[in-house]
C-alpha cells in the first residue's frame, strides 16, 4: 500500500505527540474529514512523501480499468442502463484505503446489483439530471473514479463538471488520477482547491464555490463528501454511497453496509 514509514525514535515520538494534540484540540468541534486531512498532513510531513498513496491509487485505477469493457457492456445491455451504472458507481464506494484495504470489489458489485437501495431516490436523481443545465459531480477515491466515468457516460449530459481534491490526500482522486482514466473525455474537471478527503466548502477555492452555487444539481459521491455536506441546506444535493460506519447509518436511518441514493431533503 503506502511506503513503510521508518523514523528515528525521537521523530516517532514527535509524530505521536502531534497526533494526540490533534485529537485533543478537535474534540469540541470534531470533524472526521478535517481530522483525516490533518493526520495525513502529519504523515506527509514526517515521511517526506507528498503523495504516500500514489502507487496504490494507480493500482486501483488500473484494476477497475481492466474491468471497464465488461462493466460498459453490462451497462449498455441492461434493461435500465442508468440504474445499472448508478449501482456500479455505488459498488465502487468499497474502494477506500483510508478505512481498510480488505475488501472484495467483485462480491460488492454482485451484491449491489441484486440488493434494493436502503434509500432510493434514483428516479428523482435521473429526472433532476435530465432537467439540469449544469451538473457538478463530486469525486471521492481513486479506482471509484472509473465507475464514476461510466455513470457520467450513461447520463449523456452536455455539461457535467467532475470535482477532484486540490492536492493528494490519502487515496482520494486528484486531477492526475482523473486525467489518467480519461475523465476529461466525458466531463470538465475542476480541482476544489483543498486537500481534505471531503468537500469542506469554507476551505474550497472561489472558483469551485462559484461552480457549486451555479450548478443545478450536485452529485456527492462517497461517505467523505457526505460528512461535510449532510448539514447543508440545499435540496440540489444527491448522496451516493455505501454506508461504512454506524454513525452515518444512524444519521441516515439505515444500517451499516446499506447502499444509498439519497436526496438532501433539508429546506434551503
Amino acid at each position: 500500500m503506502t511506503e513503510k514509514l521508518v523514523l528515528p525514535v525521537k521523530e516517532k515520538e514527535q509524530l505521536t505527540s502531534e497526533m494526540f494534540a490533534l485529537f485533543n484540540t478537535g474534540k469540541n468541534s470534531f470533524s472526521v474529514p478535517a481530522l483525516s486531512r490533518n493526520l495525513h498532513a502529519l504523515f506527509k510531513k514526517y515521511s517526506g512523501n507528498t503523495d504516500p498513496y500514489k502507487l496504490i491509487k494507480r493500482q486501483s485505477n488500473d484494476q477497475v480499468l481492466s474491468m471497464y469493457a465488461n462493466l460498459k457492456k453490462m451497462t449498455t445491455d441492461a434493461e435500465n442502463p442508468f440504474d445499472t451504472a448508478l449501482r456500479l458507481a455505488i459498488a465502487g464506494n468499497i474502494i477506500d484505503y483510508g478505512i481498510s484495504d480488505n475488501f472484495d470489489l467483485v462480491d460488492t458489485i454482485e451484491k449491489v446489483l441484486n440488493t434494493d437501495f436502503a434509500i432510493d431516490h434514483a428516479a428523482e436523481l435521473k429526472q433532476a439530471v435530465s432537467k439540469a443545465k449544469t451538473v457538478l459531480y463530486l469525486g471521492d477515491n481513486a479506482g471509484k473514479i472509473v465507475f464514476d466515468k461510466l455513470l457520467i457516460e450513461t447520463m449523456m449530459h452536455p455539461n457535467i463538471w467532475y470535482a477532484v481534491r486540490g492536492a493528494p490526500v490519502i487515496n482520494d482522486v486528484t486531477i492526475e488520477d482523473a486525467r489518467y482514466v480519461h475523465m476529461d473525455d466525458v466531463a470538465d474537471i475542476i480541482e476544489n482547491g483543498y486537500d481534505a478527503p471531503s468537500t469542506i466548502l469554507e476551505h474550497c477555492s472561489k472558483q469551485f464555490n462559484d461552480l457549486y452555487v451555479q450548478a443545478d444539481i450536485i452529485i456527492s459521491k462517497g461517505q467523505g463528501n457526505l460528512e461535510a455536506l449532510i448539514e447543508k441546506t440545499n435540496k440540489r444535493i444527491f448522496f451516493l454511497l455505501m454506508v461504512k460506519c454506524d454513525v452515518i447509518a444512524n444519521v441516515l436511518g439505515v444500517s451499516k453496509g446499506d447502499f444509498v441514493v439519497a436526496e438532501n431533503k433539508r429546506e434551503r
